[in-house]
């Protein structure tokens, strides 16, 4: 099984942001393995990126999570390998900036659009989601079924079939999805229709 999750984020944060992580378990596994990146964990001298048994769909600080994305069977044991895969290829291994990222959502982001099969989005509200790697400016949309322009996550514009249209600008994104109306805001994520995998 692969799920994907966000949670509002702690004290003042939570106003602005979420936070997302995702979690596997293989077939005939005893628990979950949670996916995500920590930012406190550099002050501890470890690596950002938690790849940790744990609840999947444990409260973040408290905060109730909410499921984005789902896969089971088949489909699942496949994603998992590029999923694993993703994480361990990650560039940002070793460093975590709040805003405008690399961070927790910049982390989840790039694992979405290394595997097409999960074919979901982050929430408008996941700051730090528009950070494509190694500072390019063009890459494809967390769907997998558009595209995005993006200079270092503070301003750019995607465009996809799940996404819809967005404009990001100072890491806010203001958007409009057609495929399941909806409205797209910064702080207050998605008015409307409940978004979906594609």
């Amino acid at each position: 099984m692969v799920q994907v999750y966000a949670a509002r984020t702690i004290r003042w944060r939570g106003w602005f942001a979420v936070h997302t992580w995702i979690a596997v378990k293989e077939k005939d596994a005893e628990s979950y393995e949670v996916l995500q990146v920590v930012g406190w964990r550099l002050r501890r001298g470890l690596s950002p990126v938690s790849i940790e048994p744990g609840e999947p769909d444990r409260r973040w600080y408290g905060k109730e999570p909410s499921l984005l994305c789902e896969l089971r069977g088949e489909k699942a044991e496949s994603a998992i390998v590029k999923i694993r895969r993703a994480a361990a290829d990650y560039p940002y291994r070793a460093s975590y900036r709040t805003w405008p990222g690399p961070n927790s959502n910049t982390f989840t982001s790039y694992i979405l659009r290394s595997v097409p099969e999960l074919g979901v989005e982050l929430p408008p509200n996941a700051i730090g989601r528009d950070w494509l790697v190694h500072g390019r400016p063009l890459g494809r949309s967390e769907s997998g079924a558009g595209v995005q322009l993006s200079l270092l996550g503070l301003a750019g514009f995607t465009v996809g079939l799940g996404e819809g249209v967005e404009v990001q600008a100072l890491g806010l994104s203001f958007g409009v999805d057609f495929l399941r109306p909806a409205l797209k805001l910064p702080m207050v994520g998605r008015v409307g229709m409940r978004d979906a995998p594609r």
